[in-house]
């Protein structure tokens, strides 16, 4: 069974890629809401009403998966990112509890709410922008650690508001559109030049990951991953600049294009971290759980994750098109 640590470690990645990829626009969206008015700040929060919570059951499955099959390296990671966690976790609560609450709350209360949505919004982000840089370093607490982890937290929720900004793009129309448009033009540039200086840094700051990139043949074999993220982000420029593609309702491709970026990022970081699980501290095999555990938890798995795809895949079906405004209260 020696696969079987290799099927956990891509199903915990996959989980946690589909959650960058989903709740990553509507935290997006939380961090616009204080740019638009009352109205627009309704039809904001309804695009992503009947999604937001089932978006977040993937990074619950990413954790969960971690937990059953790598419990040193869940313990490992949790321990030291446990205040970034607790950050983050307040703000999912913050989210939640605001999301009900701006419906229901009287009317001069209502911007405390949605003032509280976008806190929230902002501390899940940055919170998740420094597990991520952390964990790239290796969990290290050194300066240059220090230094690449805070600018990991300032990227993150630039592409999360840029993906905020496609999702508007392709589920609403009219002044939200036009505004969703002009919020992109704003973000596409300090995302393009983030992602430039943080894939010429990563290299620089582990020389795990520089070893694994800079090395004949392989170097070559990877050139397809920069490669295609500069199509996509040309695409996004392109999609930005062009008004007849706007007019038209092409600014879904926008959404698409950084779909493209992640699942790019998402194969770099893979492949930089393989074959660790926690780089230069614990491999995947040295992590994995016992076989009997694994095994067990196998079953659970291929059951568990085919049945929230394709609950993923069936909202979105049902709520796919543009959006009206969001309201609780029923049409009798």
């Amino acid at each position: 069974m020696e696969w079987l640590p290799l099927f956990f470690a891509a199903a915990m990645g996959f989980a946690l890629f589909m959650y960058i990829i989903l709740d990553g626009y509507d935290l997006g969206i939380g961090m616009l809401i204080p740019f638009a008015n009352d109205e627009e700040k309704d039809l904001m929060i309804s695009t992503i009403g009947p999604f937001w919570d089932a978006n977040e059951t993937w990074i619950v499955l990413g954790v969960g998966i971690m937990l059953m099959a790598f419990p040193f390296a869940h313990s490992m990671v949790l321990t030291s990112l446990y205040l970034p966690v607790a950050i983050m976790l307040l703000g999912l609560i913050l989210r939640g509890v605001s999301f009900d609450f701006r419906v229901k709350a009287k009317t001069d209360h209502k911007t405390l709410w949605n003032n509280l949505f976008s806190i929230g919004s902002l501390m899940a982000s940055m919170a998740q922008g420094w597990m991520l840089g952390n964990y790239v370093m290796g969990l290290t607490d050194s300066n240059l650690s220090m230094f690449f982890t805070l600018a990991i937290s300032v990227m993150l929720p630039v592409l999360y508001i840029m993906m905020g900004c496609g999702w508007l793009l392709y589920k609403t129309e009219g002044e939200v559109y036009w505004k969703a448009v002009r919020w992109a033009r704003i973000a596409v540039l300090p995302l393009g030049l983030g992602l430039l200086l943080i894939s010429i840094a990563t290299p620089l700051v582990s020389e795990t990951i520089a070893a694994k990139w800079f090395r004949l043949p392989e170097a070559i074999g990877l050139m397809p991953i920069p490669l295609a993220s500069m199509i996509a982000y040309g695409a996004i420029i392109g999609v930005l600049s062009s008004k007849s593609m706007l007019n038209n309702d092409k600014g879904w491709i926008v959404y698409v294009a950084l779909i493209a970026i992640c699942i790019m990022c998402g194969i770099g970081l893979g492949y930089s971290l393989y074959p660790d699980i926690v780089i230069d501290k614990l491999t995947i095999w040295e992590a994995a759980s016992s076989k009997d555990a694994m095994q067990f938890a196998f079953y659970g798995t291929v059951i568990a994750v085919p049945c929230i795809f394709a609950y993923t895949i069936f909202i979105y079906r049902v709520f796919r098109g543009k959006t009206t405004e969001l309201s609780y209260e029923s049409d009798r």
